[in-house]
């Protein structure tokens, strides 16, 4: 039998054959579980971010306060509030899961998981 440009045994062939597809399927398990080892990692990694600007002090100074809310694929993770004054500055981390906080959450760190979560 002749065979893109040579005699070959079919068998022969279909062995050769056969032996690529089995290394063929074996890298596909391989590069599954690298996908699937991605995948968990990617869930758990930033992936929604809210922010908000404000002004906590309403007679003086602008928007220089903000809130911002880190979250992962479940909306857990965490809120970075900093509040800017004249002669002082506050920085306040909060851990966030699954959308809600077990502390109290100012309306600005809520809008800040709202803008995340949408």
């Amino acid at each position: 039998m002749m065979l893109q440009g040579g005699e070959k045994n079919i068998e022969e062939v279909l062995v050769n054959q056969i032996k690529k597809t089995e290394k063929t399927e074996e890298r596909m398990e391989e590069i599954i579980k690298q996908i699937s080892g991605l995948k968990e990692i990617s869930q758990r990694s930033v992936q929604k971010i809210g922010m908000v600007r404000f002004n906590p002090f309403e007679e003086v100074g602008s928007d220089q306060s903000f809130s911002v809310a880190l979250l992962d694929f479940t909306n857990s993770g965490f809120i970075i509030t900093s509040h800017y004054g004249k002669e002082f500055s506050r920085i306040y981390a909060k851990p966030v899961e699954k959308g809600k906080s077990q502390y109290l959450l100012s309306k600005e760190e809520q809008q800040a998981i709202e803008r995340a979560v949408a």
